[in-house]
């Protein structure tokens, strides 16, 4: 379990109707649900929605987690872990070669 509880959580509007209340009464956070408006149509970037996206976006170019290969839960959890270690790493220190222009 993570050192830092959840407090918050956002989802789809496919994920209404009971799990909020389950959510709230055993594991104690609050599930938002995103939902598009009526009001406009076409493409609309919903909020909180992107990040979501974008972080799959970044896992996807691991290779172990481009594809669902792990049969276990944990193993698959681990390599999430891992990758994004790797991510926050390149980014508080950037190679000598991706900084020279």
């Amino acid at each position: 379990m993570p050192d830092a509880p959840l407090r918050r959580i956002w989802a789809d509007g496919g994920y209404t109707g009971t799990l909020i209340g389950w959510l709230a009464e055993r594991i104690g956070c609050v599930l938002e649900i995103v939902k598009l408006t009526d009001k406009l149509k076409g493409f609309q970037v919903l909020p909180h929605r992107w990040v979501v996206e974008r972080t799959f976006a970044w896992l996807g170019k691991y290779r172990r987690l481009s594809k669902d290969y792990e049969s276990d839960t944990q193993s698959s959890e681990t390599w999430i872990y891992i990758a994004m270690i790797h991510i926050m790493v390149r980014r508080l220190a950037p190679s000598p070669k991706a900084a020279s222009p």
